[in-house]
This record gives C-alpha cells, structure tokens and sequence, in this order.
C-alpha cells in the first residue's frame, strides 16, 4: 500500500509563503504524475498545480504566478512553495498522485494539510 503523507501547512499572514510536501512511502511502486488540490470551506475540490513525471507543470489560473510545484524523484516527493498568499487561499491542500504498483495503476490521494491566510 502506497501512502501519501502532506507537511507544511499553517497560518501565515496574507503576503506571506508556505512550503508544502507531499511523500510517498511504500515498497514497489512507480510515481508518474502528481498534483496538488484544495478545498475550502462549502466549495469542492479543485486543482491547484499538476507536475508530470518528466517535470512539466500545469497551474490554476488563480496561483499563477505565484505557486510552484516542484518534485525530487529520488525522495519521491512533490512540493508546492506557495507566495504571495492571499485569503482566498485559505483551504485544505491535498496531495494527489497516479502511481502503478505491480500491475495495477491508481490514484492515491494524502489526508490532506490547512493552510489559512489571516491577519
């Protein structure tokens, strides 16, 4: 079983920075793509930023600019450095990843980490 753990989330100030991390641990197992989703209070889930195996990376239009998604193979980890924050950012941010383990090929999603943006 591959497991998703996410890191990093907190209360920050508005125009502050987060540094999120999303590992995953387990035995025989293959990363391809992996994202970042959020939900905030009474909205459903959306895509925050998606980085590919071969590292190409896509962005809501609302963190443009602004998040960077990021991932070390080796440590089988992605990151979202998050600047410029602002109160619409205030969510739970999900680590997601397809994955193949032996044959089968999945989507595992972490437990999630709140980010809050307030003064």
């Amino acid at each position: 079983q591959v497991q998703l753990v996410e890191s990093g989330g907190g209360l920050v100030q508005p125009g502050g920075s987060l540094r999120l991390s999303c590992k995953a641990s387990g035995s025989g197992f293959v990363i391809y793509g992996m994202g970042w989703y959020r939900q905030a209070p009474g909205k459903q889930r959306e895509p925050v930023a998606r980085i590919s195996s071969g590292g190409s990376t896509n962005y809501a239009g609302s963190v443009k600019g602004r998040f960077t998604i990021s991932r070390d193979n080796a440590k089988n980890t992605v990151y979202l450095q998050m600047n410029s924050l602002k109160s619409e950012d205030t969510a739970v941010y999900y680590c997601n990843a397809d994955l193949r383990v032996g044959v089968d090929l999945m989507n595992n999603w972490g437990q999630g980490t709140q980010v809050t943006i307030s003064s």
